[in-house]
């Protein structure tokens, strides 16, 4: 086969220049292998993805799971993890950090080393319930999250029980803590913010709030589904990352990527027997016969009203465009 040659005219190292420009933003993640694709990695390529961006996926451990529980898990050498990062690190360059099960205080400690070389890089902490964990592995992992990896968290994400028991512990009062008193908590540790989730309400509904020491920055109320999830908040923690990646304000980072998990959770499906798992890509289905005739009525409404034609084949509202950058 024939080389293709470039015109005269063509200069190869604007083309590469143009190339490199047109590339999505890159963010790395560290987490657990998962074979069930709720959440570990297979969740963090397909939300970042999902949400415009790149993933650069590092192994911290292999989580022996399907879709109802977590059975048990096998660790990597931290050394093994170090490298799959520090490689990667000198050929691209990121823009934020994910971060989710680390599976040991030996990978904690890894992955926080790696983190301090890169202190302008904003990063996503997720913390997921590790309570699978025998009471020593749990003492020892949480400990050293607390002790390195706070301190270099802009955004700390997790469920309100989980965060409390983490940051909390000693809580006694007759009251659920509050958003704030999480974030002074997390503060006194280095982290700038924290996003709380299932925060429970009345009349079936659940809040989420970012917070800082300060106080609520912003949330998001959302009607509890009746069914139950795994995975949610490796999606909310990755997608917030991707858009913090592309250099999106954190409290409107925090509305779309909340509304990105509303919406992801809300075309959940089930691919087992357990529980049901987000569509990070529910925004390219095509629509059902209910969206169309909406949009059809839409369009004609607006051709009545002598406004500019929907097309029936753009996007609908609230899809997140394919790339972000």
């Amino acid at each position: 086969m024939n080389k293709t040659e470039l015109p005269s005219s063509t200069d190869p190292t604007a083309a590469l220049d143009e190339q490199e420009a047109q590339a999505p933003a890159c963010v790395l993640s560290f987490n657990a292998s998962d074979a069930s694709g709720a959440g570990g990695l297979a969740g963090d390529i397909a939300t970042i993805a999902a949400m415009g961006a790149h993933c650069l996926p590092v192994v911290s451990a292999i989580v022996l799971r399907d879709t109802a529980e977590v059975f048990e898990h096998h660790t990597l050498d931290p050394d093994t993890i170090a490298e799959q990062a520090r490689l990667i690190l000198e050929d691209v360059q990121i823009s934020a950090w994910k971060v989710g099960f680390l599976g040991s205080a030996e990978g904690v400690s890894a992955v926080a080393e790696v983190l301090s070389d890169y202190p302008d890089v904003p990063l996503v902490a997720y913390l997921p319930n590790v309570a699978w964990l025998d009471e020593e592995q749990q003492a020892s992992y949480l400990d050293a999250f607390r002790e390195l990896v706070l301190p270099q968290t802009h955004v700390l994400v997790g469920n309100h029980k989980t965060l409390s028991d983490f940051l909390l512990p000693d809580w006694d009062a007759d009251r659920p803590a509050s958003p704030r008193e999480l974030a002074v908590a997390a503060g006194q540790h280095g982290t700038a913010h924290v996003l709380v989730t299932g925060i429970a309400l009345p009349n079936q509904f659940v809040d989420n709030v970012l917070a800082t020491p300060a106080g609520p920055v912003t949330g998001e109320k959302f009607e509890r589904f009746e069914v139950n999830f795994v995975g949610a908040g490796d999606t909310l923690s990755a997608g917030l990352a991707a858009l913090l990646s592309v250099g999106a304000e954190i409290h409107s980072a925090v509305g779309e990527a909340l509304s990105f998990l509303d919406q992801a959770l809300d075309g959940g499906f089930r691919p087992g027997m357990g529980n049901v798992i987000p569509d990070r890509f529910f925004w390219a289905l095509p629509p059902s016969e209910e969206e169309e005739a909406e949009m059809a009525a839409e369009a004609a409404a607006a051709a009545q009203a002598g406004s500019v034609t929907v097309k029936l084949d753009e996007a609908a509202p609230g899809r997140p465009p394919r790339r972000m950058h």
